[in-house]
């Protein structure tokens, strides 16, 4: 499905042909995206924003066009409610940052679960640090999917915020947010969503979830790297302190007193990455065409198929099996007296046939430390994968594991 569209794809990688499963760390880029960076610093490169003059005029319009299309994508009332940062990474540091200097104090509690990235763990972690506050996990049912009656449980008046992943990076589990989301309402708590390995997989709409806040990043999409979106909803935006002071986020600025601008502004200080969201808006444009319906049944279809071929192996362990997975599967190989291979192992060799899979802890170290496992290896797909591009990982991890035993 649109292979031709990505160069890359007709590297050679150790004079093998290229297979990319990768696609959770980052997304290869499509032709258009690499064009419309050329154009826009070709053409009408020019800081946006205030400036009068007929570039960067040009630059501007492309900008906010741009963010027209993340809210039309993610279904947001209004692009107020996008907000423009460097990745999911930073939106979730900036959500911490200005949600906890204005909700969080001594003894309240966040939220997350055993699933997450790094990402949104750290984050938290050093708001709890700082104001005194305490980090909750969701933890584990035995197939990996997570206990919901347990998150009922620490769910209580002290919680100010619940942060989940919409889709495990590691697993590539779906998770229940819809549930997640309802309970903490009921309870009156707002709920961000990391959406970085969702929005790629999934038609996520904001308003049907009805979540608080939503995080995700262009590279994963097949967008540019340096771009991502922090999604809130409007009511929650105007009460809520900029993160970052500078440029463009101001009204006023004097030695007195500063007043901030409107929405989305205030909380997008200096200059923004206006190439890399006019590129993104090239891409949305081409996933629409192609339809997030469709990509979605195409990315199912071939991890499904990914993680039946793997449970044929019988050296092999597949994570969360049977779980409803997004895109990505994780597992190891063992030997024939059940010692583990190392997934670093693993990895290179299906490396020197040309198959990219990602290999280690995934930044996800205290799920790794749950399943007692060095790191595993994850496969995960995009729209320019085939079922050939399956059978030749298959092909290549029995060639791996007779290597290996």
């Amino acid at each position: 499905m649109k292979r031709e569209n990505f160069p890359i794809l007709n590297e050679l990688v150790h004079g093998q042909k290229l297979v990319y499963l990768d696609n959770a760390a980052t997304t290869q880029k499509p032709q258009l995206l690499i064009d419309a960076i050329a154009k826009a610093y070709s053409h009408w490169n020019a800081n946006v924003h205030r400036g009068v003059h007929h570039l960067s005029q040009v630059a501007t319009q492309k900008h906010e066009e741009a963010r027209q299309k993340v809210a039309k994508l993610i279904h947001a009332q209004s692009e107020e409610e996008i907000i423009f940062t460097k990745g999911t990474t930073d939106s979730i540091n900036m959500l911490a940052r200005s949600f906890g200097d204005a909700m969080v104090g001594e003894g309240d509690e966040i939220i997350v679960s055993q699933l997450e990235h790094h990402s949104n763990i750290v984050p938290w972690q050093m708001l709890c640090e700082r104001k005194k506050a305490v980090l909750k996990v969701i933890p584990l049912q035995e197939d990996l999917s997570l206990n919901i009656e347990a998150f009922k449980e620490i769910l209580n008046e002290k919680t100010r915020l619940v942060s989940v992943a919409h889709v495990s990076n590691v697993l590539g589990v779906v998770n229940p947010i819809e549930d997640i989301i309802r309970l903490a309402h009921e309870k009156g708590v707002a709920v961000c969503v990391d959406g970085a390995q969702s929005v790629p997989y999934l038609a996520v709409d904001v308003q049907e979830l009805d979540c608080d806040f939503l995080v995700f990043s262009a590279h994963k999409m097949y967008g540019p790297t340096g771009l991502g979106i922090l999604y809130g909803k409007k009511e929650w935006l105007d009460k809520l302190p900029p993160a970052e002071g500078g440029g463009e986020m101001i009204e006023h600025v004097s030695f007195e007193k500063t007043t901030y601008n409107v929405l989305p502004y205030k909380f997008e200080a200096g200059t923004p990455n206006y190439v890399g969201s006019y590129a993104f808006g090239k891409v949305i444009d081409f996933v629409q065409e192609v339809g997030l319906e469709q990509i979605a049944e195409h990315e199912h279809k071939l991890a499904k198929y990914l993680e039946a071929q793997l449970a044929l192996l019988p050296n092999v362990r597949v994570y969360a099996a049977g779980l409803p997975k997004a895109g990505a599967v994780s597992f190891n190989v063992y030997r024939e007296d059940e010692a583990l291979i190392h997934p670093f192992d693993v990895g290179v060799l299906l490396d020197r046939q040309g198959i990219a899979v990602r290999t280690g802890h995934h930044c996800a170290e205290p799920l790794i430390d749950y399943l007692q496992v060095p790191g595993t290896v994850r496969a995960s797909v995009a729209i320019y994968n085939t079922i050939e591009d399956i059978d030749a990982f298959v092909v290549a991890l029995k060639k791996a594991i007779m290597m290996l035993q």
